[in-house]
């Protein structure tokens, strides 16, 4: 049996009427969606490939409003962090610490997957016909099947507590 008292006193600490959260919500799940449905219609059909010259141009190009557009997904979050209300708990140093640590592991693994990837293994160059020479097994790899997500995820956890 689930406790539907425990979820209901965590959602009394999330305004879900505050602006600020719902345009955060709707930016965490939009980046994914929309990367994936242009990579895989580059795929299917070389467009971006074809109207940039290059799959490397087109590849980069996708890379770079990705990463635009996490920036504006990252100031969302922060934005709802703010109006968002506190768990009294929560304000104190540990938390606070706790919350550093783990956002420090999430900066690890997002750096050393996006420097053993590359630019182009991170932005998702397979999908342009942009093949690695063999699948990347060395760290974070050899610890996380995908480091990139885990370390983006424990990025945002650490970020809320502290």
């Amino acid at each position: 049996q689930v406790d539907a008292r425990a979820m209901a006193r965590l959602l009394g600490y999330v305004d879900l009427t505050d602006s600020a959260f719902a345009v955060a919500v709707l930016s965490i799940a939009f980046n994914p969606l929309f990367w994936n449905v242009v990579a895989r219609w580059e795929h299917k059909t070389r467009a971006l490939s074809r109207a940039l010259g290059s799959p490397h141009a087109a590849c980069y190009c996708l890379g770079t409003v990705i990463l635009l557009l996490n920036c504006v997904r990252s100031h969302c979050f922060t934005e709802a962090m703010k109006s968002q209300p506190k768990l009294a708990g929560l304000d104190c140093h540990w938390a606070y610490f706790l919350g550093l640590a783990i956002l420090a592991v999430g900066t690890l693994f997002v750096v050393s997957s996006f420097l053993a990837l590359g630019f182009i293994g991170t932005f998702l160059g397979d999908y342009f016909g942009i093949l690695m020479e063999a699948k990347v097994t060395s760290f974070p790899f050899s610890v996380l099947d995908n480091p990139m997500y885990w370390g983006s995820t424990a990025v945002y956890l650490g970020w809320a507590l502290m």
